[in-house]
């Protein structure tokens, strides 16, 4: 979970160096779309226009859960972007120490169901 949670944080300060340092070489990065950008340069490149694109981007997260070398994740993401901002979840696949795959999955109750998740506060029982 530490290895996520610093990943997360270099995120949040915008610091690539810092974000490749903590990937593997063959890194994939998987957006909620399910488009992947594969390979430490070619992510780095991917963080790099994202940051110009959205300099406010950060994510907060309330629970990790660690499977071993998977961590899922639970939070929101905050962005002046609607698009952007709002609840989401990610897994991080870790290989010692470092984050060989990073995926970001929308806030549904059919992904909370894949990542074996339980529904939010609040969500009606199904």
């Amino acid at each position: 979970m530490d290895t996520a949670a610093a990943f997360n944080d270099r995120i949040t300060a915008r610091d690539l160096a810092g974000l490749a340092a903590l990937m593997t070489d063959d890194h994939t990065f998987v957006d909620s779309t399910g488009s992947a950008v594969e390979g430490k340069p070619a992510c780095v490149e991917a963080w790099r226009g994202f940051f110009v694109a959205f300099p406010d981007y950060h994510n907060v997260f309330s629970s990790l859960r660690d499977d071993g070398a998977l961590v899922t994740i639970v939070g929101r993401s905050e962005c002046s972007v609607t698009a952007l901002n709002g609840p989401a979840l990610w897994q991080a696949t870790v290989h010692d120490r470092l984050v060989a795959r990073w995926q970001v999955y929308e806030d549904t109750p059919e992904n909370r169901a894949r990542l074996r998740l339980p529904s939010p506060p609040g969500a009606p029982a199904g």
